[in-house]
């Protein structure tokens, strides 16, 4: 079994939640007898709660708590020079907003972009926050920044007033000036200020810009910082340097659960300057520089002891026995539904999707410092606080003593919620007495950072003659509940998560369970249509009320020219919908299938988007694209592949990711709606492209797949490995299907 405990890790309310550290240590041998020396002995309980009490989990600094602060100089700061100093525990992994949060400030405080510095993801310097995730920076943070930023416009023109003994209707602000209208009196926010704090409480009705307004949040500013990206000035964790810096390297298990037996260090002890860290079953080594730390590290001679685990192959089948059990269980402990419209038509499937990697060009990355009592780690991460905190529990320290710094990083996809390196370099400058930078390799990025859960989805569903919704069953085992409820007009839908056993480490990654589920959910809706002889695209808006998501239907469906004449033999086209985190989406494919040799090419996509006023159109459209490329991976043949506790594939050469050569035509329709709050848009745009391939592919070979990765060798291969898959999963049901053929909706007709 592996050593990581069960985790569904994909509710909405434990979002910001990471899968356990790797590691944890005990208190220094040294520390402990400083501890007795002093008279006093110390009971060191280790139940994860009352640690975190113990290290001042419980209090956070930015403001002193995880409340949010009312102060707003804990949130802006104007220099004497006039420099605006925004702060967020928000941080930058590539989805630009840096960018849009510095819109707004610049929108509600009247100043210019070039004059406003936001200071991101410093846990000394900014107030707390859970964690950049979840979409939630757009319609929380962009809301709060603009009333901080509306609080301190109405301050200036108060200091104006006071200062001239003018009227205060007389004034305004502009561009980083308060005016007087009819006068030449004019004054500089730095010259109100004179850099002191603004010592006034967030307006919770701060009079904010409406998005009609708007002159230039909602316009394609450019990306803040973009020049240092792209010409590479901008320094990454793995960039970065202090003095006496050593470089760290940790010795990984055989394979997961693997416990040490014995380990020979002393070729590695004998090279001048390499420190061997020992503690428990972790052991890593520091050096003066990195090609001499990896040499170090391969003179470890280490014996592991394993235990046999659950490999790929395995997966599904123990996936379906636990879902045999649980619909038993649902079957024998519900009442039937007497009042039930009946089905015309009934579709059942099962659906699968594996586990895939977030594959960051960024692998993980920490440069960790003590001075005194006091530790600095700059590292890459999603979450900050969570990280102190980890750091906190991990060292056993109060958070106070601890800071965390986060530099632009690129790219996290939900994959950089934890402090696994973090921790790794701070147990090893604490051993070596310098500071340590540790970046992992890419085979450890791919083998001990955690996965997108895989899954087994089973779906019932029924439908009139003429194509409306009549019953809704839908079951995911373990790939989480996000975007789990159905939204369309079906009479009592059922849908249920149940989690289980995990054989890897999984966690978050873009859209949660989304993905998955959408993926099932839409390519059963096509069965449906298909089943009663209705177009895809009618037969959705014939059971859709939610104007929203028709408005992206017909858009993403007028745009791509649905209904025309397929463009070629082999050709085939597909359309999803779905709506996640406020935002809605529908998405068109055309695919072409090369029957000969067996290669499955997206043409071109169509996707239309909408999440309520927008605040940067291009970097909403750059978001989309991006996303959509993501997806076609995921969709046609990322996939881990795993055997008795090991990854096969932990290296870009054995796990594909789409490559600039694979990209179709994209276009992006833009629905701008002023009239709404603007919704998070990080994560939504992944979800539709997966189930609109699948159904572009039925279109084009009248065979439905029903697995993620859909073709991860070819079309051949896939349809042969598609039916073998579902006659294991059927085969591993049959045990209880004559028990629960008459109760269970998934078993009922079906023959054994």
């Amino acid at each position: 079994m592996s050593d990581f405990p069960r985790h569904s890790q994909d509710s909405e309310r434990d979002e910001s939640s990471a899968p356990p550290a790797l590691h944890r240590f005990g208190m220094a041998r040294r520390d402990f007898f400083k501890v007795l020396g002093s008279g006093v002995m110390i009971l060191l309980v280790l139940d994860r709660a009352l640690a975190q009490e113990e290290s001042g989990g419980t209090r956070r600094r930015g403001g002193g708590s995880s409340r949010r602060p009312q102060e707003l100089a804990a949130w802006l700061h104007i220099g004497e020079d006039g420099t605006v100093t925004v702060f967020t525990g928000k941080v930058e992994v590539g989805q630009n907003i840096r960018t849009s949060l510095t819109q707004v400030v610049a929108e509600e405080l009247h100043a210019p972009i070039g004059s406003i510095r936001l200071l991101m993801g410093d846990t000394d310097l900014t107030p707390f926050d859970a964690g950049t995730f979840g979409s939630r920076t757009t319609p929380d943070m962009a809301v709060q920044l603009r009333k901080v930023s509306a609080t301190a416009r109405e301050a200036l023109i108060d200091l104006a007033a006071e200062r001239w003994k003018a009227d205060r209707t007389s004034l305004i602000a502009v561009d980083c000036k308060i005016i007087q209208s009819g006068t030449n009196r004019s004054i500089s926010f730095g010259e109100l200020t004179k850099g002191e704090k603004l010592l006034k409480q967030v307006l919770e009705n701060a009079p904010t810009t409406p998005a009609s307004a708007w002159k230039i949040a909602g316009t394609s500013v450019l990306k803040i910082d973009g020049h240092n990206f792209v010409t590479g000035k901008h320094r990454y964790t793995p960039d970065l340097t202090v003095a006496e810096m050593l470089h760290g390297r940790v010795l990984r298990p055989v394979a997961f659960g693997a416990t040490l037996s014995s380990l020979d260090a002393k070729d590695a002890e004998a090279l001048r300057g390499v420190t061997v860290v020992r503690e428990g079953d972790f052991i890593g080594v520091t050096a003066p520089s990195e090609s001499l730390a990896a040499h170090a590290l391969s003179l470890l001679r280490a014996e592991w002891k394993m235990e046999a685990q659950p490999s790929e192959k395995d997966f599904f089948d123990s996936m379906a026995a636990s879902a045999s059990v649980s619909a038993e269980s649902d079957a024998n402990g519900s009442s039937s539904d007497s009042d039930s419209i009946p089905s015309e038509k009934t579709r059942r499937g099962v659906y699968t999707v594996a586990y895939i990697a977030h594959a960051p060009l960024e692998p993980r990355a920490a440069l960790a410092e003590w001075k005194g009592d006091k530790l600095t780690v700059w590292t890459g991460t999603q979450r900050p606080f969570g990280v102190r905190s980890e750091l906190a529990q991990a060292f056993r320290i109060p958070e106070e003593r601890i800071r965390v710094i986060m530099p632009d990083t690129g790219s996290g996809y939900g994959g950089k919620h934890t402090g696994d390196a973090a921790i790794e370099a701070a147990r090893l400058a604490k051993e070596a007495g310098k500071p340590v930078k540790l970046v992992w390799t890419r085979e450890e990025e791919f083998t001990w950072a955690y996965f997108r859960p895989a899954g087994l989805i089973k779906v019932t569903g029924g439908t009139t003659a003429d194509g409306k919704l009549t019953h809704w069953d839908f079951h995911n085992y373990n790939s989480g509940p996000s975007g789990i409820q159905c939204p369309y007009d079906v009479p009592k839908p059922k849908t249920e998560y149940h989690p289980a056993h995990s054989p890897l480490r999984q966690g978050s990654y873009r859209a949660l369970a989304s993905t998955a589920n959408n993926f099932a959910r839409e390519s059963h809706i096509d069965e449906l249509a298909r089943e009663v002889k209705i177009d895809p695209l009618e037969f959705r808006l014939k059971n859709m009320k939610d104007p929203r998501i028709r408005a992206v239907l017909q858009a993403a469906a007028d745009e791509f020219g649905w209904g025309a004449k397929k463009s070629g033999p082999d050709r085939g086209v597909g359309i999803a919908a779905g709506l996640e985190k406020g935002s809605y989406l529908a998405t068109c494919v055309e695919v072409s299938i090369d029957r000969s040799g067996g290669d499955v090419r997206v043409i071109r996509v169509v996707q239309a988007f909408e999440c309520g006023a927008i605040l940067n159109p291009e970097h909403l459209r750059s978001l989309n694209e991006g996303a959509i490329v993501q997806g076609i991976g995921g969709a046609l043949f990322e996939a881990i592949k795993f055997e008795n506790g090991k990854i096969l594939n932990p290296r870009f050469a054995q796990y594909r990711v789409p490559r600039f050569s694979g990209v179709p035509t994209l276009k992006v329709v833009l629905l701008d709606r002023k009239d709404l709050p603007s919704a998070g848009a990080g994560e939504t745009p992944i979800i539709g492209i997966a189930p609109a391939i699948g159904n572009a592919i039925c279109d084009a070979t009248g065979v439905r797949l029903r697995s993620l990765p859909l073709v991860p060798n070819g079309w051949e291969a896939s349809l042969r490995g598609h039916v073998s898959t579902i006659e294991k999963i059927d085969s591993m049901s049959c045990h209880s299907m004559a028990r629960n053929r008459n109760t269970d909706p998934y078993l009922a007709g079906v023959k054994t």
